[in-house]
């Protein structure tokens, strides 16, 4: 009961965000406006708000970030293992590969806030500021074999800003006016549900075409294989429990939605990325609780 507490809010909330976009005639310039409020002011507010806060223990938190770096590049790895028996075309298996690694930051920042609080959200933050170039630049080889303008891409990025100077922030052992702080936690209360609205209303279940077994392998790599290999690793390090919960959690998100925007903007094939990003999101109301079950 206690898992179905701790999930069902936040699957209610993608529910409706994918509701209130099919009765709704309020546009896609609407949905793509609210997608840059939340991705370039109130998601980035919560990030620093968060690490700002965050008392960092250098021997454990290097383990926790360790551990989620590390069952990613094990994600990454199994998407190039495949390759050669996966039979389809091949810039259709490229546009899918960022979807068996990649992560949903609003879900999981929403399902750290539940869990472990203003600590948890601080630990999954952390995650978050080194998967993010880890990710786009393992995506962007597979799409194009080339970084391309990768590294400007990512010192413009605004999470990876937000994360950076709440970090330095907080090893600096300055702290938030109370002004400030009331201003960045309104902010940032205000990412989370409007970012799960986002998640539901890019939900899209078509295209899936002759790629049944591409994606079914990516699936399972991102909800099962990448969040086990962060499990047995967090055990064998020893992390904490919090620590535990945060970073597999982290791993057995639904992949990005973000994933559709750079396989479009790359010549790849986005229905196929947007229906994998939807598929994923799915199954991981059904895999999540596996995992929470476990860690509990």
């Amino acid at each position: 009961m206690q898992i179905v507490s701790l999930l069902l809010p936040d699957f209610s909330l993608i529910a409706l965000g994918a509701l209130l976009y099919r009765i709704t005639r309020w546009g896609d310039e609407f949905w793509s406006g609210m997608e840059k409020l939340v991705y370039f002011l109130l998601f980035p507010a919560l990030l620093f708000y968060s690490t700002a806060r965050l008392q960092l223990h250098l021997e454990t938190s290097g383990h926790l970030v360790q551990v989620g770096m590390l069952a990613t590049a094990v994600g990454i790895i199994l998407t190039w293992l495949g390759k050669p028996f996966i039979k389809t075309a091949p810039m259709v298996y490229e546009s899918g590969m960022q979807t068996a690694y990649r992560f949903n930051s609003y879900i999981a920042l929403a399902l750290a806030s539940r869990l472990g609080g203003d600590e948890g959200v601080g630990l999954m933050a952390l995650l978050l500021g080194f998967g993010v170039p880890l990710c786009n630049m393992a995506a962007v080889h597979a799409l194009a074999h080339r970084n391309g303008n990768l590294f400007k891409e990512l010192r413009q990025n605004p999470l990876l800003i937000a994360t950076a100077s709440g970090l330095l922030f907080s090893v600096a052992g300055l702290h938030l006016p109370e002004v400030a702080s009331a201003v960045l936690s309104r902010l940032g209360n205000a990412s989370i549900a409007l970012g799960l609205l986002m998640v539901g209303a890019g939900l899209r279940l078509s295209s899936i075409g002759n790629n049944k077994l591409m994606s079914a392998y990516f699936t399972a790599i991102k909800l099962m294989a990448v969040p086990a290999t962060a499990f047995v690793l967090g055990r064998w390090l020893g992390l904490p429990a919090l620590q535990l919960q945060i970073v597999v959690l982290f791993c057995a998100m639904p992949t990005a939605s973000s994933c559709y925007i750079l396989a479009a903007r790359m010549g790849g094939n986005g229905p196929v990325t947007a229906f994998l990003i939807s598929l994923g999101t799915l199954m991981s109301a059904v895999t999540l609780p596996f995992w929470l079950a476990l860690l509990h």
